[in-house]
């Protein structure tokens, strides 16, 4: 008598991630994003962030697309007066323009989404660990237009990072990288 009809028990479906609402760059080419960047500015109510922000050293990426579909991501930073360089695989997550990077242990799984470019000055990033997302402002240069810091701001704010938690990087110091081709 007390049992439910069968197929009546269904756990309801897990609430959506922010992320999953993020559309994708509408003419993203994975080859035109290889190259240098530099990170401008990040929207994060990460603590850590906000405590050392005073701190914040110009930051350069370096982009490759070795097979296609995933990137490889070389971040220099500079760290203790000495400079650091960070590699990181994003790996495509199945659609197009969507990646996740795998973390150490449990949980530490970061998927991104490259929401907006034009490819040539700049580029808008989102980044979701667990429940906590961040937005991230990328420069072909290390400085970009107001329009361009207006959209990065909006697109923070309609994730629910206000201005109190966006940071922008300074233009000058930082590490250097110098490429020599074998030739």
């Amino acid at each position: 008598l007390l049992a439910a009809p069968r197929g009546h028990c269904r756990r309801p479906p897990p609430p959506q991630s922010p992320l999953e609402k993020v559309a994708v760059a509408e003419h993203l080419s994975l080859p035109q994003l290889a190259g240098r960047w530099f990170l401008v500015g990040v929207a994060s109510r990460c603590s850590y962030l906000a405590e050392h922000s005073y701190q914040l050293e110009a930051t350069a990426v370096t982009v490759a697309v070795p097979d296609g579909q995933s990137l490889m991501v070389s971040t220099f930073k500079k760290l203790d007066g000495m400079c650091w360089e960070i590699r990181q695989r994003y790996l495509p997550a199945g659609a197009r323009g969507r990646f996740f990077l795998k973390g150490r242990g449990y949980g530490s799984k970061v998927d991104v989404v490259v929401a907006e470019t034009d490819h040539s000055s700049y580029a808008i990033l989102y980044y979701q660990k667990g429940r906590s997302i961040s937005v991230k402002l990328y420069g072909r240069s290390s400085k970009v237009s107001d329009a361009i810091a207006d959209k990065f701001e909006q697109r923070a704010r309609a994730v629910g990072l206000s201005e109190d938690v966006t940071y922008y990087f300074p233009t000058y110091g930082g590490c250097h990288v110098v490429t020599q081709e074998q030739g």
